[in-house]
Parts: structure tokens; sequence; C-alpha cells
């Protein structure tokens, strides 16, 4: 493997080779920044240097197993199988090697060997993963001063829920969730143990155990020292943006992933795009992307929309289509966005609309919203029938991260329906729409980015004040800034532009000038790094 800093953390395990010690180092911060196939070749090398290296065996195991991203049911059965059977092999040496092992070390092994079933075909993975955080309660009870051990358990306790450790609606921890539990053990951690600020998976773990929580601030100086801690770690230079985009911080969105896109180019160029950590690398840029379209800076996000498109080949797509297609038709959000109507209409379809069924279905419902912003309103409705045949023929397992290809494109087929009915003259109709659209983007499970990527009511905000309802877009606007009590947390998009512009029109037309300068202030300072003029929360706003 070509040569990666990887930051100076390391930990003393038992070995008699001093080259299977660093190689089993390397191996433990990929996992910790969740390059696990990277990790797991580490830990191969390692046992090719000390083969009685107990750790290094533990380390293959761990790393082929289930993780936060990619839970049992993101594999295929083929490669549960794989995945299985070479986590027993090695966990079978390491329990084999535990006699005079230091009792930590022995504790780890003995409780990874409950994490991993026998029959490849269960469909059910919850009592592997809770009788591993059992077992990893234990040893946490016994090395609570070891941050190793945290993080493990932290990991697994959240692994037992993964995306799902906050209830959105009511702020407070998931039901059967171990939240609170392993926010206990993290936080203690970092009052507690010396160097718990430099341990890159402390401070991953935290990240997301915090960010869809109705606190994420908290976790804003973990993710600042993150940042810099490993890096050649891509997946670890790009994890505090995850904090940032939730307080609204989306000049660091934009930089800290371009930064993380570029380190990540140089595993790229030694691992090639067929594997897992592509999912990581696209993240990157997607977000990126995200960012800049909260900012305003339309070069910025097309630039990136296009960079997914060249990361993601035929080849590519075809070796995990069902989480890696949906990512290659970002730009057709993007293009909505920024009202860019002919260029929806220009833009090709994938050759292959078969694989590429999402981004077929996706540019279908931007072709109607552009039709019908133009006033080409029958060819709209002929295309609104295009789309919905196109969001039937998806695939059921096309994914988009967490939520299902069918549950987003069912947001955009609302907001199509909602602008198309608005356009056509059927205003009360079109606002129903959008508003079931809002209650359907409200709902997707968490996921960052969110899963659809234009927030819908700036879509509503814009078009009720279209319609001169500036009572109830002020309060769509409020909602989405975060500045009532109506959404979750994680469902806000604070400071952004878009929605401060509809806010501060609402307040100066019902005439609340002194609120309307405080939110000036905060217009005047997002629009100054827009690089468009910002008219509207929506292009479908004749305004814009």
């Amino acid at each position: 493997m070509a040569e990666f800093d990887l930051g100076t953390y390391a930990r003393e395990v038992t070995t008699s080779s001093p080259r299977a010690r660093d190689l089993f180092n390397r191996g433990l911060v990929w996992l910790y920044g969740y390059n696990h196939e990277a990790a797991a070749d580490c830990f191969e090398k390692a046992l090719r240097a000390d083969g009685d290296c107990a750790m290094a065996h533990w380390g293959v195991a761990y790393a082929v197993g289930p993780n936060y991203n990619r839970p049992w049911e993101f594999f295929d059965a083929g490669e549960r199988v794989v995945a299985l059977q070479r986590a027993h092999r090695a966990i079978g040496r390491a329990m084999a090697l535990r006699d005079g092992l230091p009792t930590v070390e022995a504790a780890l092994i003995s409780a990874l060997a409950s994490r991993f079933p026998q029959d490849p075909e269960i469909e059910d993975y919850g009592p592997w993963n809770d009788a591993f955080s059992d077992e990893m309660r234990q040893v946490y009870a016994a090395h609570r001063d070891d941050p190793d051990v945290v993080a493990i358990f932290a990991e697994a306790l959240m692994n037992r829920t993964p995306w799902l450790l906050w209830d959105l609606a009511t702020g407070g921890p998931r039901e059967g969730a171990s939240t609170l539990e392993a926010q206990a053990a993290l936080e203690a951690a970092f009052e507690q143990l010396p160097g718990a600020w430099d341990h890159p998976g402390l401070l991953h773990m935290y990240i997301h155990l915090m960010e869809m929580s109705p606190t994420p601030e908290k976790a804003l100086r973990h993710g600042d020292r993150l940042g810099d801690l490993v890096p050649d770690s891509g997946h670890l230079v790009h994890m505090a943006t995850h904090i940032d985009v939730l307080c609204g911080d989306y000049h660091n969105v934009v930089w800290r992933n371009r930064r993380a896109a570029a380190v990540d180019r140089k595993y790229e160029e030694m691992a090639g795009a067929e594997n897992f950590y592509t999912l990581y690398r696209i993240h990157n840029v997607h977000f990126e992307a995200y960012g800049a379209m909260f900012l305003g800076q339309p070069e910025t996000a097309l630039a990136a929309a296009q960079v997914l498109m060249r990361m993601l080949p035929e080849k590519v797509v075809r070796f995990m289509p069902d989480l890696f297609e949906s990512f290659y038709g970002k730009k057709v959000h993007v293009m909505v966005r920024f009202g860019l109507w002919q260029k929806i209409l220009d833009e090709p379809f994938p050759a292959d609309r078969a694989l590429y069924s999402y981004t077929t279905a996706a540019l279908r419902q931007a072709r109607c919203v552009a039709l019908a912003n133009v006033g080409r309103l029958d060819e709209a409705e002929q295309e609104c029938e295009r789309a919905v045949a196109a969001r039937e023929a998806v695939p059921e397992g096309r994914m988009v991260f967490n939520n299902t290809g069918e549950d987003v494109l069912q947001i955009g087929e609302a907001m199509m329906r909602g602008e198309l009915a608005f356009k056509c003259g059927r205003r009360d109709e079109g606002l129903e729409h959008l508003r079931r659209a809002v209650e359907l983007d409200d709902n997707l499970l968490y996921d960052e980015p969110w899963s659809w990527m234009q927030p819908t009511r700036h879509v509503l905000g814009a078009l009720l004040m279209e319609d001169g309802r500036f009572d109830a877009a002020e309060a769509v606007y409020r909602a989405d800034l975060g500045l009532d009590d109506t959404l979750a947390r994680a469902c806000q998009h604070p400071r952004n532009v878009w929605s401060l512009h509809g806010l501060h029109e609402c307040l100066v037309q019902r005439g609340e000038l002194t609120e309307a300068r405080h939110v000036r202030l905060a217009l005047d300072q997002a629009a100054a790094r827009a690089t468009v003029p910002i008219r509207a929360s929506c292009y479908c706003r004749s305004a814009a």
C-alpha cells in the first residue's frame, strides 16, 4: 500500500515485530476513518510480519464486519458469506492466542467473537449486534480508561440502531436505542482521559452521535479537532461538515469537503474506484455541492456535480448500483435550485436508462418543473406523466444512502405536481401538493446531506408569497431557519440565504421593521458569499 500520513495515534499491542505493531496501528486508524478495506489490508500485512499477533487477527475480523455506515443489511448475500467466513477464521485464530495476552486484549477478542452469526442467511442481525454491545459493556466497565475500548464500545452501542439514534420529532433518544449510554461514555472520555481529544475514533463517533441530536453544536470543537488529525483520511477530514451544515456554516461545508475529496484522490489512485470506499469519496463531492447550493454559488455546485458524474462511470455504478447510482444525477437538483430551466431541457438522458433509473426519473421531474416555469404547460403535463412512469420503474433496492429512491422521488413528484398546478392557475391545488412535499421531506430518515437536496419549504414559501399569503410564508421560513419550535433540528437550515431573503421580505410586508433590520444583517452577511442575486427563495417565483 502506498504510504499515507495517518497521524500519530497508536496503541501498544502484543507482538514480537515492530513492523507488525506499526501495521496494526495503521489498520486501527483506517478503521476509525471508516476505510475498512484499507484497514483489513494493513492487519493482513501485520500478520505476515507476525502471524501470532492476536490483535491483528482481531483487526481483520473487526474490519470485515458491519459498521455504522454499512450494517449487515448493506451486504449482499455473497458478501455476507465471505465476510462471515473470514471473520470466523480470524477470530478463531485470535481466540487460540489469548493465553498470556494483557487482560484488555483478551477481553476485546472474546467480545468480538459474539458479533458474528454462523448462518449468513438469517434476516435479523439484531441479536448479534446486541450481544456484541453487551460484551463490550463489560469490557468498558473493566477498562474505561482505555480510549480504544471507549470508542469500540460507543460504536457497538450505535451500531444497534445506525442512523436512528434520536427521535427527530421529540428531540429525545429514539426508543430502543442506546444513545444516552454512548453519549455518557464518550463525554466522560473527553472529560477524563488524557489524549482523548487526539483520538480519531472517539472524535468520529461523537460527531455521528450528536449530528441528529437537538444539540449538534456540542460537537463543533470535536469536528475542528478531527479535521487535521489524520491528514490522509479523507473521511475524517470531512467529518466536521456533518456538524457545520446543521449549524449553518455552509462555507466550511464547501471547503472542508473539497479538501477531503483532494485527500481521497490519493487512495483512489492506489485502490481504484470499484470498492465500498468510493461511497465515501463521492459523499465528499455531493456534500460540497450541497453546501454551495445553500451559499447561492451555482458555479461551485455545478462543478461538484460534474465531478460526481466523472467519478461514476458505468463500470463503477455497476459495481454497486443500488448505492452509487443516485449520486450520479445530483446535477439535476443543482439545476433546479438555480432555475436553470433551459439547461435542464438540454440535459441528455443517460444512455442506459435502466441502470441510471433514479437519475432518469429525477431528470423527468426536473423537465416537468422547467417546462412549467417557462410556460410550456401542455408539454409539462406530458412530462409529468413520463416522470411518474420513470419513478415507478426505479428498482426497489435503489437507495439515496439511508432512504429509498422511491421515498425521495415521491417528494420530487409532489413538488413537480405542485409547481405544475400552480403555474396552470390551480394555485390552491398546487400549494396543497407542496405542503405534501414538505411533509414527505420532513419524514425522511436522517441523512446528511439530506436525501432531497432542495428544501421543500423554499418552494412552498416562494409560491405562497407569489399568491400574497405572506403570513403563511413567514411561518414556513421561520421553521426552515429554526426560529420556531415546529421543526426538528436535523430538518432545519439555519442562516441560509434563501429563507433569510423570504423572511426579510415577509417582515417588511407587514411592517415589522425592527426585526426586519436584524434579519437584514444576517441576510447581508449570507448574501455576501452568494455569486448570484438572491431575489426569492426559489426560482419558481416570478420575482426571481
